[in-house]
C-alpha cells in the first residue's frame, strides 16, 4: 500500500522548533557525521526528491521514510538560503570529525610556542571556512572582507594564546591547559562578526510569516550573530574545559606515563565524545529561524512595515545562520 503524502510538508521540521529539545533532536539528525560520507550522487538524489516533494510531484510508490531521509541529507549538505551544495569541510555534519581532531591536538600541544601558533592557525582556518559556509547567504561577503576576517581572527587567537601562555608560566599546569579555550573563545568573538560584517552594515533580510521579504535590519543581524557566537563557544566549552581536568589526572597515572604516544589520540577520541552531543546541543540553543517583534526593528523599517502592512505583521523572521 502506498503512503498517503497528500498532507506531507517536507519543509516542516519533524520536531517542534519552538522547544529546546525539539531543536536538539532536529540538529542531532542533520549534523549526523555519517552524512559526510554520503556520495555526491545520493546527495543530488536527495535534492531532487526534496524539490519534487515541494512541487507535489513525488514518484509513485515513494514512502514517507524516503522523503525524511532525503530531507536529512538535503539539510545537512545544502545551504538553506541558496539551495547550493556546501563544501564538505564547512558543513555542520563535519564538526565532529574535524573539530575532534583539531581540538584534541590544540589541547595536547599547548606547551611550545610553535605548536600553539600552528594549531591556532589551523583552527581559525577551519572556523573561517565553517563561518563562511553557514552564513546568511542573502548578504554577500567580498573576498576582501573574508581575508580581513580570517587575518583578524587568526591574529586574535594566536595573540591570546601566546600572551596567556606567557602569563601562566608560573601558574598551576591546569591553568595552562585552559589557554586554548580562551584563545578559541576570543577568536570566535572576532571571527564570526568580521566574516558577517556586511549583515551588520547593510542589515539582514527579514521576512513576514509567508516568507515575503520586507526589508533589511541591522538590529536583527546583531541578534543573530550574537546567538551564533554564543552557540560556537558553548559547543567548544565542555570539551575544552573538562578534558584538561581529566587529562591532568590521567597523565599522573603510572601506566599513562609509559604510553605518552597515546595521549594525543586519546584526547582526540575524548573530544569526539564531547562533540557528538555538544554540536546538536549548541546548534539548538536558539531557533535557526529567529522571530523578532517589529517594535524592536529600526524606526525607519518599522514605519515602512506599518505603512505597507498596518498591524498585520507583528513579527518578522530571519535565518540567523549557524
Amino acid at each position: 500500500m502506498e503512503a498517503d503524502l497528500s498532507g506531507f510538508n517536507i519543509d516542516v521540521p519533524r520536531w517542534d522548533q519552538r522547544t529546546f529539545l525539539g531543536r536538539v533532536k532536529h540538529f542531532l539528525n542533520i549534523t549526523d557525521p555519517r552524512t559526510v560520507f554520503v556520495s555526491e550522487r545520493e546527495l543530488d538524489w536527495a535534492k531532487v526528491m526534496v524539490e519534487k516533494s515541494r512541487m507535489g510531484v513525488v514518484p509513485p510508490g515513494t514512502q514517507v521514510e524516503q522523503l525524511l531521509y532525503a530531507k536529512k541529507l538535503y539539510d545537512s549538505a545544502f545551504h538553506p538560503d541558496t539551495g547550493e551544495k556546501m563544501n564538505v569541510i564547512g558543513r555542520m555534519s563535519f564538526q565532529l570529525p574535524g573539530g575532534m581532531i583539531i581540538t584534541g591536538f590544540m589541547l595536547q600541544f599547548y606547551r611550545t610556542m610553535p605548536a600553539v601558533i600552528f594549531w591556532q592557525w589551523v583552527n581559525q582556518s577551519f572556523n573561517a571556512l565553517v563561518n563562511y559556509t553557514n552564513r546568511n547567504a542573502a548578504s554577500p561577503t567580498s573576498v576582501r572582507q573574508m581575508a580581513l576576517s580570517y587575518f583578524t581572527a587568526t591574529t586574535t587567537a594566536v595573540a591570546t594564546a601566546v600572551g596567556m601562555n606567557v602569563l601562566t608560566k608560573r601558574a598551576p599546569p591546569l591553568v595552562g591547559r585552559w589557554v586554548p579555550f580562551a584563545a578559541v573563545a576570543a577568536a570566535n568573538c572576532v571571527n564570526i562578526p568580521m566574516m558577517r560584517q556586511q549583515e551588520l552594515i547593510q542589515g539582514i533580510c527579514v521576512k513576514d510569516g509567508n516568507q515575503n521579504e520586507i526589508g533589511h535590519s541591522r538590529r536583527a543581524a546583531a541578534i543573530g550573530i550574537t546567538q551564533v557566537v554564543i552557540s560556537r563557544i558553548t559547543m567548544a566549552a565542555p570539551g575544552m574545559i573538562l578534558l584538561p581536568v581529566i587529562m591532568e589526572r590521567l597523565e599522573k597515572l603510572h601506566f599513562m606515563q609509559k604510553v605518552k604516544v597515546l595521549h594525543a589520540p586519546l584526547q582526540v577520541m575524548l573530544c569526539g565524545c564531547f562533540l557528538i552531543f555538544m554540536v546538536p546541543v549548541a546548534c539548538g540553543l536558539f531557533p535557526q529561524i529567529c522571530e523578532l517583534p517589529v517594535s524592536y526593528l529600526e524606526p525607519e523599517l518599522q514605519d515602512t512595515i506599518k505603512a505597507k502592512y498596518a498591524e498585520l505583521v507583528p513579527h518578522v523572521y530571519f535565518n540567523k545562520g549557524l
